[in-house]
């Protein structure tokens, strides 16, 4: 799918990488690119040091193969992967194991507060620097997600790498920052021992055993394993997502304790040979950090900063909107935000913080973010305007139903999915307490807890939501309708996976 290369960038002159990709099949070409932009975009926010900068992102024809080709320039950086790593000095020292694995948590912790997963860790994605900095590579490429609960891969490109797959990826289904955190005690196993958890003699024997075999612990294959580790590591690789830790915060804390004895690597890192200006910038930060208060971040706030826009009427207003859905439409959702962001506040002083304006503003708002990926604060965005709409109407209205409706999606693109179960099945409880059994709509929110149940590994529940949609739907349109047919379709597909 992608071949990279190094490159010389003319005009900054600066050496570059190059990441050429070519689609063969599948979606339209035009939607593959569109999507890949998109995701380009998304991951440009991934600002972090452990990830590679991403200068551009584009497409172009192919001169020798007349072909439609998209390509990322993205920053170079020298250094070996942990695979060169393993295969030139086998089993890593626990003290770089546990530095490794808590420089890797501190870039999935940022990605994941971005509603952004990797999805294919493995050593081969992971490289270290030769002053000990490891950047996680190939983030976001492995597989597109959309909102509406619908997987798709990029022609010829496998969902992971069966060695690193969680069990939830093996059944294809909605992925979560856990899934992440699965493929990183992966990986972190095999730094301690040289070895697979799962060593299957085929790709299939090793996607079984990562679905159904518990791991052994490390401590029984090498000696010195503090317990503390044995007992992360097998946290993280539970077969479900709820068992493992928290988050990838968590599991960094846990490691941190664990970092020791930065020995020098032969040929590979020297930490002590010179004072990196990365870790000179880290040491202050976090000397100043520590004798400083803490507190967690208000997602909303966060978007809604001092302003000093000054709007005057509706007229002003109404550009605002204007100029955002300009940005929008090219794709430009980062600014559509920071626009729309800058106007709430003079908007809630010209015409009232509740009026009908500002709330279609601030829903607006919201819709951006959750059109532009950014999951996570659209979510406190739309619970904190579906109340808004509950309070000024009963039941709260269209408004409201959407708002409930995409704050579920969001809930699932970040990876909760029985959260997302809850807040839909409320929904649909309401729905029908209003309008009674019947209507597309209605049975729309069924099928998609029926699929969401499904990815949470509850076969029988979604069988039976399914089954029962489907005679619905065959009741009142009849067995030759398109829901009806796709329904059959999923159910079929449940049952193939059970046998």
């Amino acid at each position: 799918m992608g071949e990279v290369y190094s490159g010389h960038d003319r005009q900054l002159d600066r050496k570059v990488a190059i990441k050429f990709i070519r689609f063969t099949g599948g979606l339209p070409a035009e939607e593959l690119e569109r999507r890949f932009l998109r995701e380009a975009r998304i991951m440009a926010r991934l600002d972090h040091p452990g990830t590679l900068a991403i200068y551009d992102a584009g497409s172009f024809d192919d001169p020798r193969s007349g072909e439609r080709r998209l390509f990322e320039v993205m920053q170079f950086v020298r250094g070996s992967t942990i695979a060169d790593l393993l295969a030139e000095i086998g089993p890593l020292p626990i003290g770089w194991v546990a530095g490794i694995g808590a420089q890797v948590c501190a870039v999935l912790q940022a990605a994941h507060d971005l509603s952004i997963l990797h999805r294919d860790l493995k050593p081969s994605n992971l490289m270290i620097c030769p002053d000990g900095n490891v950047k996680v590579l190939d983030f976001g490429l492995a597989v597109f997600t959309d909102p509406q609960f619908t997987r798709y891969t990029r022609s010829g490109q496998a969902m992971g790498t069966p060695h690193y797959m969680s069990p939830e990826q093996v059944r294809a289904q909605t992925l979560g920052p856990k899934s992440d955190l699965y493929a990183l005690g992966c990986v972190m196993y095999e730094m301690l021992t040289a070895k697979h958890v799962f060593p299957g003699p085929s790709e299939y024997e090793t996607l079984h055993q990562q679905v159904s075999d518990p791991p052994q612990a490390v401590s029984r294959v090498r000696e010195g394993i503090p317990r503390e580790l044995d007992r992360l590591l097998l946290g993280l690789l539970e077969k479900h997502p709820e068992d493992r830790p928290r988050d990838a915060r968590e599991v960094f804390t846990t490691l941190s304790a664990l970092t020791s004895g930065a020995v020098r690597l032969p040929d590979f890192v020297n930490p002590a040979s010179a004072a990196s200006p990365v870790r000179m910038y880290a040491q202050t930060l976090a000397a100043l950090s520590s004798s400083g208060q803490s507190g967690a971040a208000d997602p909303v706030g966060e978007y809604l900063p001092a302003d000093d826009l000054r709007l005057t009427s509706v007229d002003d207003l109404r550009a605002v909107r204007a100029e955002a859905a300009d940005l929008v439409r090219e794709a430009r959702y980062t600014q559509a935000v920071e626009v729309l962001t800058e106007a709430v506040g003079p908007a809630g002083r010209l015409l009232g913080p509740e009026s009908g304006e500002v709330l279609s503003l601030r829903l607006e708002l919201a819709d951006i973010l959750f059109e532009g990926g950014d999951y996570r604060p659209a979510a406190s965005h739309y619970r904190a305007l579906g109340d808004l709409y509950a309070r000024r109407q009963a039941g709260g209205g269209e408004s409201a139903f959407h708002c409930r409706l995409r704050e579920a999606r969001c809930r699932a693109m970040g990876g909760e999915i029985r959260v997302a179960i809850r807040q839909l099945t409320s929904l649909l409880e309401d729905q029908r307490e209003a309008y009674g059994d019947a209507g597309l709509g209605h049975f729309e929110l069924r099928r998609q807890i029926g699929l969401l149940q499904l990815d949470a590994g509850d076969n029988e529940e979604a069988e039976r939501t399914l089954l029962e949609l489907m005679s619905d739907i065959v009741r009142l349109y009849g067995a030759d309708h398109p829901q009806a047919t796709e329904i059959d379709r999923l159910v079929s597909a449940i049952h193939r996976k059970e046998s």
